[in-house]
């Protein structure tokens, strides 16, 4: 027994031996290249997925503060992100960022970090000697003027957040770990696939972020983004067609689109009313013209994690959470 624990052991080791980061690693990002000397020791993450892509990988002792939150954090991360500052839940100023003396500051979307970002831009960062990195997922958005998010010509896939996670264990020297986590969010993608893949009712989905007031537009997920694939996932498609990630839809063309199932996020920010999930549906439920929807009046309106709606771990938490409502309506 102790000669096979040993043998284990000298594996264990050797694949380490095997994954360890060799610096100086220079990491190509979003058109920019960021060259790290040794893992990052004073870690500003802005934006949840950041963080939680962090803690995943087991490095809350190397992130000192945190910003932009949507949601809470994942329970099970919960006593670890515990020991990190949260600057504020929205967006931070550039002056309690760097109160922080970072030494790199990773971002989940270009509005934290961006040419229109209202924090700061890369540039700004570089010339501070702050590595700094975007999420590959939000990089893959074409941008007009004045819009933060962009839209995609292409859905949007889990390959992007597998090229965050592989990044980030580079660059803190815990690939082992990276690898981990990536194993099991693709078995979890391929159970739900094998699960909803083979349904034949190609049921269209409308995802409902929120809302200013019960009078505005609403705020949905787009075509391409990780709502569409959700959908996707779920063996169907999204009914909204705006390649946009992030499209302000009125009341008027979701009765068009007459989704089969309308999923509501539920979000801890309270920035708005409609933020609450309860409210949504209470909405959807006394509208005299929304309430006539086939989906709403079957009882097909879901609740998942408005964080899922971004292009983040979540998105698959928040995939898992529509299947087990989907399979309690029959909709399997």
């Amino acid at each position: 027994m102790k000669k096979v624990i040993c043998a284990l052991g000298l594996a264990i080791a050797s694949v380490s031996s095997a994954l360890a980061t060799t610096y100086p690693l220079t990491i190509e990002n979003c058109g920019y290249k960021e060259t790290f000397t040794k893992a990052p020791e004073r870690v500003v993450a802005l934006g949840q997925n950041t963080v939680e892509i962090l803690l995943l990988l087991g490095l809350e002792d190397k992130v000192k503060a945190s910003a932009f939150w949507p949601t809470k954090v994942l329970p099970q991360l919960a006593e670890q992100n515990a020991k990190i500052k949260t600057l504020t839940v929205e967006i931070p100023t550039l002056e309690s960022v760097l109160a922080q003396n970072p030494d790199f500051v990773p971002a989940q979307t270009p509005l934290l970090l961006g040419p229109e970002s209202k924090v700061a831009k890369r540039e700004d960062l570089m010339t501070l000697g702050v590595n700094s990195y975007v999420s590959p997922g939000m990089c893959a958005t074409k941008k007009a003027t004045g819009d933060m998010y962009g839209s995609r010509q292409k859905l949007w896939d889990m390959t992007y957040l597998y090229k965050e996670i592989e990044d980030f264990a580079k660059i803190f020297n815990v690939e082992d770990r990276g690898q981990a986590v990536i194993a099991d969010f693709k078995k979890r993608e391929a159970d739900l696939r094998k699960e909803f893949g083979k349904n034949k009712k190609d049921l269209s989905f409308v995802f409902w972020f929120s809302s200013s007031s019960p009078s505005a537009d609403a705020y949905v997920g787009g075509k391409n983004s990780p709502s569409g694939f959700i959908a996707s996932l779920m063996g169907g498609h999204n009914a909204i067609t705006s390649e946009t990630e992030w499209p302000t839809v009125g009341w008027e063309s979701i009765i068009a689109a007459n989704p089969d199932v309308i999923v509501v996020s539920s979000l801890d920010r309270n920035r708005w009313a409609l933020d609450n999930a309860e409210e949504k549906i209470k909405f959807l439920k006394s509208d005299p013209a929304v309430s006539q929807l086939d989906a709403v009046k079957k009882g097909h309106i879901v609740v998942m994690d408005g964080q899922a709606m971004n292009p983040t771990i979540r998105t698959i938490y928040g995939a898992e959470q529509v299947g087990e409502q989907l399979r309690k309506l029959g909709l399997n």
